[in-house]
């Protein structure tokens, strides 16, 4: 019986140990991180291209009725059209620590991005960017690429 008590309580403790400090190791017999990962890594890609159709009250070409709406993926290619260049993160509230990586890919027309809740933040800036961050066709006025990272209440950007 003692025995047994003792396998018990060992078996407990690795179990609770094992859960409470759990590190995933991928090509690794030893994770310094919750995941870590010795080799590379590939993330989905999405392409997104904006087919909503124009409402009124326009902005900047596009219906604020007519937003695509991003909420899958990390490297996503928008791909806005004409006047529908209108796309939209999710609320940073509802994801935290999400990042997006979005890039026009168009080489004739402007996307322009907003947030369905949370402000926009430059990577150090303490004041709130209005929106919507703009993405040009051509990469010289703005850049074409932005990065999007949640921290549970805004966005913050890196172009």
């Amino acid at each position: 019986m003692k025995k047994f008590k003792f396998s018990l309580i060992l078996m407990m403790h690795f179990f609770v140990s094992w859960v409470g400090f759990g590190q995933v190791g991928i090509n690794t017999s030893t994770p310094l991180s919750t995941l870590d990962i010795n080799g590379n890594l590939n993330v989905k890609e999405i392409g997104i291209a904006n087919v909503n159709v124009a409402g009124s009250g326009t902005l900047f070409g596009g219906s604020f009725a007519s937003k695509t709406q991003i909420n899958d993926g990390v490297y996503i290619s928008i791909m806005p059209s004409g006047a529908n260049n209108d796309f939209e993160i999710p609320n940073a509230v509802d994801v935290p620590g999400r990042i997006y990586i979005v890039r026009n890919i168009s080489d004739t027309n402007w996307a322009f991005l907003y947030s369905a809740g949370g402000s926009f933040f430059a990577k150090n800036s303490k004041v709130l960017t209005p929106s919507p961050l703009t993405l040009s066709h051509d990469g010289v006025t703005h850049n074409k690429t932005i990065i999007l990272i949640s921290d549970g209440i805004n966005w913050t950007y890196i172009f």
